[in-house]
């Protein structure tokens, strides 16, 4: 078991690191213990900024980081080709990219703009196909991508609004281009994870309630830890999971089963 999450060799590409909370973050600190390379991608010079304070006491052979806007098809190839030279091969995608307007988070949904829907979509849903076909000319082994999702994809959470949508958006994108891409040996999975403490969290206004209300009803009776989430990614990188594609796991504690 411990060689199959063995991924010395591996090229690993994380989107999302926004400070040391982010679960990106946790996702990558993971990868680092387990032996793999890692190439990070950041939007703007303040993300870039955050980011190299996090790799400080990190060896710089271990990764790299390259430039890639989203919301930009030109950047995203741009940014792939650059990583597809410098690696060869690109072994996993985590894709854990989202954002909305806050005001669209802060109305009702009722008032959601055109403009907020839009971006929403384009950011935290198409990014993830326009990233799959950049990364696909070189996942030639195996490749695995794995993307974030939440509960608010299924169900009405208080305050979630056009990010749900989003999500619902994204988790469809997850079952359409496992179809499509599974014949050239590449799998595409979401994970759904539970409230944790990150920068996107805490702009839901009812996160904190959210937070309680799993603590007293979860199956297990608490949160879950950006750890844990870290964990099943890797699972959901590596060979173990080989045999899964276009499927939604959740790590939340077992709050999703309840009817509540």
């Amino acid at each position: 078991m411990e060689n199959l999450l063995n991924f010395t060799g591996k090229n690993i590409v994380v989107m999302g690191v926004a400070n040391d909370r982010s679960i990106a973050w946790g996702i990558a600190k993971t990868l680092f213990s387990a032996g793999a390379h890692i190439t990070f991608t950041y939007r703007k010079e303040r993300s870039l900024s955050k980011l190299e304070k996090l790799l400080s006491t990190v060896d710089p052979s271990t990764y790299s980081v390259v430039q890639c806007d989203v919301n930009s098809d030109d950047s995203i190839q741009e940014a792939f080709t650059t990583i597809g030279t410098e690696r060869k091969v690109i072994h996993g995608i985590v894709h854990s990219v989202a954002s909305s307007l806050s005001e669209d988070l802060k109305n009702r949904f009722l008032e959601t703009s055109r403009e907020g829907y839009a971006f929403a979509q384009d950011t935290s849903a198409y990014s993830l196909i326009a990233v799959a076909k950049a990364a696909h000319p070189y996942m030639t082994d195996q490749g695995s991508i794995v993307t974030m999702s939440y509960l608010g994809a299924e169900r009405v959470l208080d305050g979630y609004n056009v990010m749900g949508i989003a999500k619902a958006a994204l988790e469809a994108n997850v079952r359409y281009l496992a179809a499509d891409i599974g014949r050239d040996n590449i799998r595409v999975n979401a994970i759904s994870a539970g409230a944790v403490k990150t920068i996107s969290a805490k702009a839901v206004p009812s996160f904190n309630q959210i937070l309680n209300k799993i603590e007293e009803t979860a199956p297990l009776r608490r949160n879950i830890t950006q750890q844990e989430v870290a964990n099943m990614t890797l699972v959901m990188l590596s060979p173990i999971s080989s045999g899964v594609t276009g499927e939604t796991t959740y790590v939340d504690a077992g709050y999703n089963i309840l009817g509540i």
